[in-house]
């Protein structure tokens, strides 16, 4: 049984901003795509557990981007996972270049969902089945639990279209953080040299629901500045998530 799972991305067009350089939410995609696909492979993916009347949901995720690859590199991507914190199964990330060196790396946090009573259960019915290497750690830190944030401004809303809807019914996971850096500067983002993002998914967005976006920047307890974001479905204001970028 593989302990950890591979796949080689190109940096395609589509995954870099005008400087020709990775964004951030490109990397959360190679993560998603790469988590569904190990998963699929310890035979606890979508299929699996579509017939036990559960789902994997994501909760929470951390991304750093320590540089950012240009359009045409061949990046490695990575997983592993890395047993459970409480309710949460826990799954770790590398990007790794041509040069074997490592220029990203992620943690997320999963939730398993009963279907039917729309719950959360303990995740190790699952985990148990597979390996579990906790010695092995893409970040020393990550997948926090965000505090909401006073005076933050509007910055826009969106509805839920066509194009931001995955196969689960739902806005992707990755199109939340492109979300984000449409309502960012775009200098600022095309002049960052690193990414760290964390994000929390507080509630699900379905097709045609209305999401405000609130942001603004902060500082943190070592005296640097981060934006923070809070996504709110549009009729309720309940927050659908939260996150954290630094650049």
């Amino acid at each position: 049984m593989k302990k950890m799972w591979t796949e080689e991305f190109p940096v395609r067009t589509w995954d870099v901003d005008r400087t020709g350089r990775l964004h951030v939410a490109a990397a959360f995609n190679y993560f998603q795509e790469i988590a569904g696909n190990h998963a699929e492979y310890l035979g606890v993916g979508k299929d699996a557990l579509e017939k036990t009347g559960h789902a994997w949901v994501l909760s929470r995720m951390t991304a750093i981007i320590d540089r950012r690859p240009q359009w045409g590199e061949v990046l490695q991507a990575r997983t592993w996972p890395r047993g459970t914190d409480r309710l949460f199964a826990v799954r770790d990330y590398e990007l790794v270049d041509s040069q074997n060196k490592i220029v990203g790396r992620g943690r997320s946090g999963w939730v398993v969902l009963d279907t039917c009573k729309m719950r959360p259960v303990r995740p190790q019915f699952l985990t148990d089945t597979i390996p579990a290497h906790e010695d092995m750690r893409a970040l020393s830190h990550g997948i926090a639990s965000l505090k909401a944030f006073e005076n933050l401004r509007p910055a826009g809303s969106r509805i839920a279209s066509y194009s931001d809807i995955d196969y689960n019914g739902h806005v992707n996971n990755a199109r939340y953080i492109q979300w984000m850096q449409d309502v960012l500067p775009s200098q600022e983002l095309e002049d960052a040299s690193t990414f760290h993002l964390d994000i929390n998914y507080l509630s699900q967005v379905v097709p045609a629901s209305s999401i405000d976006f609130f942001t603004a920047p902060q500082h943190d307890s070592d005296g640097k500045s981060f934006h923070a974001f809070e996504g709110r479905q549009g009729e309720s204001s309940s927050p659908a998530f939260r996150a954290e970028l630094r650049m």
